[in-house]
């Protein structure tokens, strides 16, 4: 199970100080129909606000993909299972019902991927939530709500 110590404690040993926001490009992602699915009802929870930013468009015209202030938050759904998961290492967390895999992508903020759920959703944020990844709440009842567990 991926939960571990606190998020900030997660977060400041695992970032570095990098100015690099990785949301400036959206790639998505190609799920299997049934994963494709649950993104489609997911889009439709997914909230208008996080962390006080507003909702905006990826610039993809996918249901697969969403941002919040202009790429600061970027979410993807549907996107394959990361490698890291096969970490017993591997650090992680929850967030408002359902559990997050953390990674930290070289020069970028850090990158959340859901864990057994049918279908795999990513969080990208940007440098500027560095030691913070209270904005993964927000997610919780969207995700919970239309992507089943896996388990």
């Amino acid at each position: 199970m991926f939960l571990g110590p606190s998020v900030a404690a997660l977060l400041l040993a695992a970032t570095g100080c990098s100015s690099t926001d990785a949301s400036s490009s959206v790639t998505v992602p190609t799920p299997s129909p049934e994963a494709a699915a649950y993104c489609r009802a997911l889009q439709k929870e997914l909230p208008k606000t996080v962390a006080g930013l507003d909702r905006g468009d990826t610039g993809t015209k996918s249901e697969l993909t969403a941002q919040w202030g202009g790429g600061e938050i970027v979410l993807r759904c549907g996107v394959p299972r990361p490698e890291k998961m096969d970490d017993p290492m591997a650090k992680g967390t929850e967030a408002n019902g359902v559990n997050w895999l953390l990674e930290q992508p070289e020069g970028a903020g850090p990158r959340f991927t859901t864990t057994y759920r049918k279908a795999y959703v990513e969080v990208s944020l940007s440098t500027a939530y560095a030691h913070d990844a209270s904005p993964l709440a927000a997610f919780g009842p969207a995700v919970r709500k239309t992507v089943p567990s896996s388990l």
